[in-house]
């Protein structure tokens, strides 16, 4: 098939939705499919365009056999609700042309990848000219997190928000998403269940698996590789509330055999060093995002994850981190409701992880104790990640959908 894939984020960004777009290119080529990508200059979760890219050219390259191009867009340096917006509609605005120059290619599938549904018109109307099969695959429900987390206000404009949201899932052949209670909320928002597929964010689990402590990365971070580590990794912003992560620590700051790892990088990052540095704890330290093949010594190295969401975002988003914390067998503690996908894993999986009530820092203390008192390695979390995790058997049931469409 000649699949174009269509999304603002993409490789090489190495955390989130354009980790998990840049790897499903690239295993549909390997499958002999011809793949086209449209998308932006990597920026995330920097909000910074990585050096070797431009913010304001366009450009067309090949990564081996796949062709991919790239359209300029607004990168805020400080985003606000206001300024992402501004953002995603600037690179609905400056991709149409990339996207509608494809009629003459002909694609047989057009995927979006959600975020953005600003490019959600341009792309129905590329599959409508060509006859290809239109698929939505959606990492973030953004207009749910955009009111959820109070990051614009309600009134006519969320009325009109969740009924163009409504009117375009509704135009897709067929719209797939990560977790059951996306897949949930996709029904609630009037998507016929025969046109929903589940696919999930996967996990190289190979990789991952019997993976051991890295004392001398431990070192690398200024830490005492005997500490009992607490590690949060990935994207540093308002979704996940992690002040809650300083707030534990300065409770537990008399725990001297425990140490706070913040690894990543995001719009938050310089106001929780700041917090930090106010409250004057030792017991916190920062590090850079890692490369990814540094990933599973990484994630082997922490006593215990911390997977830090705020209330409203735990179905409007699906934290990717997670999946490659199961693969490598490591004891979690997640913020999230019962009935939200994360707690009606928790509660399926009987100790795959500790759950605790979000935004509240007497729970994520409680958990962290919890957490700290299993065993080293979780066999349920490792187990359940071969499984249902795996990136081939994902992908391929992910590849039989897509071909059956339009």
């Amino acid at each position: 098939m000649k699949i174009l894939l269509y999304g603002i984020n993409y490789s090489p960004e190495v955390t989130s939705t354009g980790k998990y777009t840049g790897e499903m290119s690239r295993w549909l080529a390997d499958q002999g499919h011809e793949v086209r990508v449209i998308t932006a200059p990597p920026y995330y979760p920097s909000w910074k365009v990585q050096d070797g890219f431009s913010v304001w050219k366009y450009l067309c390259h090949d990564e081996g056999d796949i062709k991919v191009f790239r359209c300029p867009l607004y990168v805020p340096e400080h985003p606000t609700a206001l300024k992402r917006l501004v953002h995603l509609a600037s690179f609905s605005l400056s991709s149409s042309l990339a996207v509608l120059a494809q009629v003459r290619w002909k694609p047989d599938r057009v995927v979006l990848v959600a975020p953005t549904l600003f490019c959600a018109p341009q792309a129905l109307l590329l599959a409508k000219l060509t006859g290809a099969g239109s698929v939505l695959h959606i990492q973030d429900y953004e207009v749910d997190a955009l009111f959820g987390l109070g990051m614009a206000k309600g009134g006519g404009l969320k009325r009109f928000a969740f009924a163009a949201e409504k009117a375009i899932l509704r135009a897709f052949d067929k719209v797939s998403t990560i977790s059951e209670g996306m897949l949930k909320r996709a029904r609630q928002k009037g998507v016929n269940p025969d046109n929903l597929l589940f696919f999930p964010n996967w996990s190289e689990t190979e990789r991952f698996r019997g993976v051991s402590r890295s004392p001398r990365m431990l070192e690398r971070f200024g830490l005492d590789p005997g500490m009992r580590v607490l590690l949060y990794s990935g994207n540093i912003g308002e979704k996940q509330g992690l002040e809650s992560v300083i707030e534990a620590a300065e409770r537990l700051q008399d725990r001297p055999e425990l140490a706070f790892l913040i690894v990543g990088e995001g719009a938050g990052k310089a106001r929780l060093v700041e917090l930090v540095r106010r409250k004057g704890l030792n017991n916190v330290h920062f590090a850079p995002l890692q490369p990814y093949e540094d990933l599973p010594a990484l994630l082997a190295s922490a006593d215990c994850h911390l997977v830090i969401q705020k209330r409203g975002a735990a179905d409007a988003v699906l934290p990717s981190k997670l999946t490659n914390i199961l693969a490598v067998g490591g004891n979690a503690v997640i913020t999230a409701d019962p009935d939200t996908s994360l707690g009606l894993l928790c509660e399926e999986q009987t100790g795959i992880a500790t759950l605790v009530e979000p935004e509240s820092v007497d729970a994520l203390v409680a958990g962290i104790e919890r957490a700290l008192r299993m065993p080293e390695h979780n066999a349920v979390a490792s187990d359940y990640a071969s499984k249902n995790l795996d990136k081939h058997n994902v992908m391929t049931r992910f590849q039989a959908e897509i071909s059956s469409c339009g």
